[in-house]
């Protein structure tokens, strides 16, 4: 379908979490098969501590992570994606178009913030959010992409998005 790496997109209203998850875990896991990139709707000024935190935590890479507007990859100079997957909680939002037609999927992940936590209640949501993307992400290196049409890459993405909330 494409020349490798493999490029995906992960949408989230501010960037500041779930998609930085999602690119952190893509990009650990792919053996350089797949390039994971994260942006927000309206992104945040930051990338939200807590997560950048249970990332270190775990080892997992953090350098180059940032907030960033989805306009950053519409420039002629961006990367062409080959898929866009949008993880908020589905209320509405669509996807903005995204140059080079890559496939598009909607994965509907629960944001861990919440206002009203303590600090334990905090970083179960936090880890919580991670396994579900970690279950997905895996889903997603399990197909081989590469090789794939985009009509049944959608179709599989879509189910992966389907999946029950549970890790």
């Amino acid at each position: 379908m494409t020349r490798a790496p493999f490029h995906v997109l992960f949408l989230c209203t501010g960037n500041a979490t779930r998609s930085i998850f999602a690119e952190a875990i893509l990009n650990r896991d792919s053996a350089g098969e797949v390039k994971a990139f994260s942006a927000g709707l309206t992104p945040a000024q930051a990338v939200d501590p807590h997560a950048i935190a249970l990332l270190q935590r775990l080892d997992m890479p953090t350098r180059g992570l940032r907030a960033k507007s989805w306009n950053e990859f519409t420039r002629a100079d961006a990367p062409r994606m080959d898929a866009v997957i949008s993880v908020w909680v589905d209320t509405g939002k669509t996807c903005p178009v995204v140059p080079g037609q890559p496939v598009t999927a909607h994965w509907n992940v629960p944001s861990p913030f919440r206002d009203e936590s303590n600090e334990d209640e905090r970083r179960r949501a936090y880890a919580l959010t991670l396994a579900r993307l970690e279950t997905r992400v895996g889903m997603l290196l399990s197909l081989p992409i590469t090789t794939m049409d985009s009509v049944f890459l959608k179709h599989r993405l879509d189910e992966i998005g389907e999946m029950s909330e549970e890790p």
